[in-house]
């Protein structure tokens, strides 16, 4: 049986948009044992974390849109480019406590990599430019504080 990939991965979009936020239909696009890895963040999402993930974005941008720029399909392995765009009206969470919204609009480049078997997804690779959005939203890296530390021995050799 042959499958519609790219529909299933604009439906997946679709699913996780602000005026939609559909958890079990994004979750229901993947497999058994898929998994959503945010590979720039480190994390990754299965089973019910799926929809935790779109909550999270929900709160954060509650009418996030992803504006997908390219599509390109190589049979079960589909490649987008799109921008996340939004306003940020929902706290950050980060490490040293919480950011309060800003209002400030955001457009995040991002490429995405989705691979389906048997018209579910086994593996989505999400790649979001984090510092241009934390950029976006005010929240700028603290260099100061990086650059005061003494350097880390490094144990590489060449």
């Amino acid at each position: 049986m042959t499958h519609d990939n790219e529909a299933i991965v604009r439906h997946a979009y679709h699913t996780a948009e602000g005026n939609v936020l559909d958890v079990a239909g994004f979750a229901d696009s993947f497999a058994e044992h898929g998994v959503f890895n945010d590979v720039v963040a480190q994390e990754s999402y299965r089973g019910q974390q799926l929809g935790d993930v779109l909550l999270r974005m929900g709160k954060l941008l509650p009418d996030v849109h992803r504006e997908l720029h390219r599509v390109t399909v190589l049979g079960d392995m589909v490649a987008v480019e799109l921008s996340i765009q939004g306003t940020f009206l929902g706290p950050l969470e980060t490490p040293a406590g919480l950011v309060q919204p800003t209002g400030a609009k955001i457009d995040v480049p991002t490429a995405d990599f989705w691979y389906l078997r048997d018209g579910k997804v086994e593996t989505f690779n999400c790649y979001v430019g984090y510092s241009v959005m934390f950029a976006q939203m005010g929240v700028m890296p603290d260099f100061a504080s990086a650059a005061a530390e003494p350097a880390k021995e490094s144990h590489v050799h060449a």
